[in-house]
């Protein structure tokens, strides 16, 4: 008697799986939704706006800045690299979101690099011989300019994800 037991159990297991495995699937196509608000175009163009003056701004305090020419170097760099980390995470976040697969060591390496070239510019500010003011600018524009990247590159996907499934029912319609 036991053994018939244990084949019974195994059988609801099965049939439990295989429930389960179709639920989700329903729940997956049933919590899909389209979003079909574009970003506006004040809120394009702030975003835009934001990463120049940020940038910009940043740049300008390193050219008009006493510092040695590596130590400008070192500031810039992390500027470029700053940008170019949150515009991997922003994409690769994105991606996990619209169902394009992503590998998990490209998302990881993105937030990596990320939060690395936060820590190098706190780390670097905090060793610097500037005025509290110098670093709190730099702080300020830093931060100003890499959440202006992530917006940035937030709109311009919003944008093709809409257009691209504009076109799709589009099509469907004919």
């Amino acid at each position: 008697m036991p053994c018939n037991y244990s084949k019974q159990i195994s059988m609801d297991y099965q049939t439990t799986v295989s429930t389960n495995e179709n639920s989700k699937k329903k729940q997956k196509k049933e919590t899909r939704r389209v979003f079909n608000q574009k970003p506006t175009g004040a809120f394009i163009g702030a975003s835009w706006l934001a990463l120049f003056v940020g940038s910009i701004a940043y740049c300008i305090g390193l050219w008009n800045a006493t510092m040695e020419f590596n130590e400008k170097g070192y500031y810039f760099t992390i500027l470029l690299f700053s940008l170019f980390s949150v515009i991997s995470v922003q994409k690769a976040v994105r991606d996990k979101l619209e169902g394009i697969e992503v590998t998990e060591i490209y998302y990881g390496i993105s937030w990596f690099t990320t939060i690395i070239s936060i820590a190098l510019l706190i780390i670097g500010l905090w060793n610097a011989e500037l005025t509290l003011s110098e670093k709190g600018f730099y702080g300020i524009s830093f931060m100003l300019s890499i959440y202006s990247a992530i917006a940035v590159q937030k709109n311009i996907r919003d944008i093709a994800y809409i257009d691209r499934n504009q076109d799709k029912d589009e099509e469907d319609l004919f």
